[in-house]
């Protein structure tokens, strides 16, 4: 039986504003953006651009409670780990476009990383594995 990880539900504040970040600053693929009307929410669903399908479905929160999960959705550790093939070409790219490292780039026994977060606070890893990891 094969199976794969299909999405990761990412809790947003706002599908736009979350977009202009993923789309506009990061150079996310938009892969989907459907309204469905029964549940007045939209299916907004992200990507890095690259060979890799794993993808992120913006989820707009709906109540009180998720709110208080935007930004916060590992409790403060890293969240998502997105790799690159460019380590040094990514990291001045999207400190160019305003991207803000909370940890410099270090190397480490499987590559280097560095960390940042995005427009709610979550963490990410920026990683270049180079231990033969996929």
């Amino acid at each position: 039986m094969g199976q794969s990880l299909a999405h990761v539900a990412l809790v947003v504040r706002d599908y736009d504003e979350a977009l202009g970040f993923y789309v506009g600053l990061l150079g996310f693929e938009l892969v989907e953006d459907t309204y469905q009307p029964e549940q007045d929410k939209r299916w907004v669903v992200v990507k890095p651009k690259g060979p890799g399908s794993a993808s992120i479905l913006l989820a707009r929160a709906s109540d009180d409670h998720q709110r208080g999960y935007v930004g916060d959705q590992a409790g403060g550790r890293v969240f998502l780990f997105l790799r690159t093939d460019d380590f040094a070409g990514d990291f001045a790219a999207l400190t160019a476009k305003g991207v803000r490292f909370v940890r410099p780039p270090k190397r480490a026994d499987y590559g280097v990383v560095a960390v940042f977060e995005d427009l709610y606070g979550n963490l990410w890893d920026l990683v270049e594995f180079t231990d033969g990891r996929a």
